[in-house]
């Protein structure tokens, strides 16, 4: 019997506190046969998931006692302890079972927690109700192989997201500097222009004075001077 066990002060103070919390669970979980009301139903459900929660914690706690003490303890005594950890972990796994069915029952799906079936969310290692001592060293190597795999794809996504974003930046920078340099020919162009109809108004009024003074001239060659003599002849002035 598990009064019979021998145990130091602290991993004996951790074992009553378990025990404590099943009675607790187990007097909840005749509470909740009990209640018909499905709102009190997933209240008073989940005050019994925050227990089982604790349970595990302190379940973890138990272990890594036992294993410090593993050494000072004779190979009897831990075995006991042992024996002990694994019973007290298949009354928890019992606790979340009838948790489970309550759930389904109730039809409540907030307080998925530790439920691993078809359709469930992920769960966390906070969730899953699952020890780390249970497991064997190759479903501990398992796992963390797949934890590795998950991280190395998140980060190649991660890099292909950074190389796609440098290229976008890479071609709005040529075309850009594209732009730039047309709006500077664009420029370029219209000065020229400018100055180009600026001399040819300096090259039209310059024709203009040509064409005066040679009116002028001709004038001057086929009229006789008698018929000029006495006589002003005006012509316009050009500016």
């Amino acid at each position: 019997m598990a009064s019979s066990l021998q145990m130091s002060p602290k991993v004996e103070q951790i074992h009553g506190e378990i025990r404590d919390n099943f009675r607790a669970l187990a007097n909840g979980f005749q509470k909740l046969d009990k209640i018909r009301d499905a709102n009190r139903q997933s209240s008073q459900l989940e005050d019994l998931t925050d227990k089982m929660k604790e349970c595990k914690r302190l379940i973890k706690e138990f272990d890594r006692e036992i294993k410090d003490e593993d050494g000072r303890n004779p190979p009897e005594v831990n075995k006991q302890l042992n024996d002990e950890k694994q019973s007290m972990i298949k009354e928890l796994n019992s606790y979340v079972a009838l948790r489970k069915t309550f759930m389904n029952s109730i039809g409540n799906k907030k307080l998925e927690l530790f439920d691993n079936g078809a359709g469930a969310s992920e769960p966390t290692a906070e969730e899953n109700v699952q020890l780390a001592s249970e497991m064997s060293n190759q479903e501990l190597i398992n796992a963390g192989v797949k934890t590795m795999d998950e991280t190395d794809q998140a980060i190649e996504r991660s890099k292909q997201v950074v190389h796609q974003t440098i290229e976008v930046g890479t071609q709005t920078a040529v075309t850009l500097k594209g732009q730039t340099e047309q709006m500077g020919r664009i420029v370029n162009e219209l000065d020229s222009i400018q100055f180009s109809i600026k001399k040819a108004s300096q090259l039209v009024k310059e024709i203009g004075r040509q064409v005066a003074s040679f009116s002028l001239l001709r004038c001057t060659i086929y009229f006789p001077s008698d018929l000029c003599h006495g006589t002003k002849l005006s012509f316009p002035v050009i500016r």
